[in-house]
């Protein structure tokens, strides 16, 4: 196929057909069809974008590739694809995918997030996760009158891990014997962090607590002062949560402004 093209190019060039200079704009020529360089050139935009820079080793690739669409393409023609209902269907979805992509990319270029942005969300999350961290473990159960008899058995000498192991509703923690790991207060429902809090190191809640759950026994198995991870350390993850954020509202302003009838 190669001395075929060869052979072509010379021909071309030899009865002023088709300028030499020409053949340098074009990847191939496809059964008489000039394929256009710059499809390998989009190619390799594409894969550059997904992190996959392309190599001059990988050129060669890259035309094998536009040819054999070029060549699929001309079969799907010659079948009369291109004119069918479905195709052209399908055609607008794309086009319209491509404009919204476009669109949103185009925001995040024009309205991105700066490094106050950043700053401030980071604060916030250092105010909200920041002092201590809570070691506790706790028995839900639906009634209170169970919550008492179960303090009753803490205090005749029972296993808090067996007794959550028993009769804990938290599936979660009571397999673990009511354990809950270390934990910010407020990671908790109010009126459970308000009992823990009040709580020190190894204590039990002297009565049930209350919430939207059910009734828990608190007991509390160590305290610590929560280490946070440096701005540095998240600001990757923090940009891009502020960026979806902004893109969110933007959509919403986008539709809420939108005249439906």
């Amino acid at each position: 196929m190669k001395k075929q093209l060869l052979q072509a190019i010379a021909a071309a060039a030899l009865i002023g057909a088709i300028p030499v200079a020409a053949f340098a704009q074009n990847a191939a020529i496809v059964n008489g069809k000039a394929v256009p360089k710059a499809r390998m050139d989009m190619l390799a935009q594409q894969l550059a974008a997904a992190g996959r820079p392309v190599t001059p080793e990988m050129q060669t690739q890259l035309r094998e590739e536009v040819v054999t669409r070029e060549v699929f393409m001309q079969e799907a023609q010659k079948q009369g694809i291109d004119k069918s209902d479905e195709f052209k269907a399908q055609l607008e979805l794309a086009r319209q995918a491509i404009l919204i992509r476009t669109l949103f990319d185009n925001y995040r270029k024009t309205s991105p997030v700066t490094d106050a942005d950043v700053q401030a969300e980071y604060d916030k999350f250092v105010a909200a996760n920041g002092g201590k961290e809570y070691k506790a473990r706790h028995i839900l159960v639906e009634k209170e009158d169970q919550a008492i008899k179960i303090l009753a058995d803490l205090k005749k000498g029972a296993k808090f891990e067996d007794l959550a192991k028993k009769q804990s509703k938290d599936p979660g923690s009571g397999a673990n014997g009511g354990d809950l790991d270390w934990a910010n207060p407020a990671s908790f429902v109010p009126e459970f962090s308000e009992a823990m809090i009040k709580l020190k190191k190894g204590e039990t809640t002297p009565a049930p607590v209350k919430s939207q759950f059910g009734y828990h026994i608190i007991r509390v198995d160590d305290i610590r002062q929560a280490t946070l991870p440096k701005l540095e350390e998240v600001k990757p993850q923090v940009t891009q949560q502020l960026q979806q954020q902004k893109l969110q509202k933007y959509q919403e302003s986008l539709r809420a402004s939108a005249k439906v009838e």
